[in-house]
């Protein structure tokens, strides 16, 4: 990090840190597809990984639990689809070896979990 930087919530989060490892993964596999797939699978693939670090980040400056779990709850999704889309690129050939990826998504998804049970048991501890 920049000497000086303010750190926010969000890069606090192990979460959003290994989220956005696995954006730099899906882009480095997906740069691999072919030409044809460029605005169709590509496109999509991308798309929901930024959609993970972004809506982790995008709770977590939020003003409430509740409305933090909601957007944990997005970046879950888009983390199911970012599964989704690289099982059906696997399929189709256009990739030999995911396995980092899906690493990343399993660590990911597990941190996303944590962080979803503990924010509501903090919101039941405030009903």
């Amino acid at each position: 990090m920049d000497q000086g930087k303010i750190v926010r919530r969000h890069e606090k989060l192990d979460a959003w840190r290994d989220a956005m490892d696995l954006v730099t993964v899906v882009y480095r596999l997906a740069a691999a597809f072919p030409a044809h797939e460029r605005f169709a699978l590509t496109s999509q693939l991308k798309r929901a990984s930024v959609s993970v670090p972004s809506n982790i980040a995008e709770g977590a400056a939020r003003g409430s639990h509740k409305e933090f779990l909601r957007f944990l709850g997005i970046a879950r999704g888009s983390l199911a689809e970012v599964e989704t889309h690289l099982q059906i690129a696997k399929r189709l050939g256009y990739l030999d070896n995911a396995t980092e990826a899906y690493d990343l998504a399993n660590k990911t998804y597990a941190k996303l979990n944590a962080l979803i049970q503990m924010l509501k048991s903090r919101i039941e501890m405030c009903v």
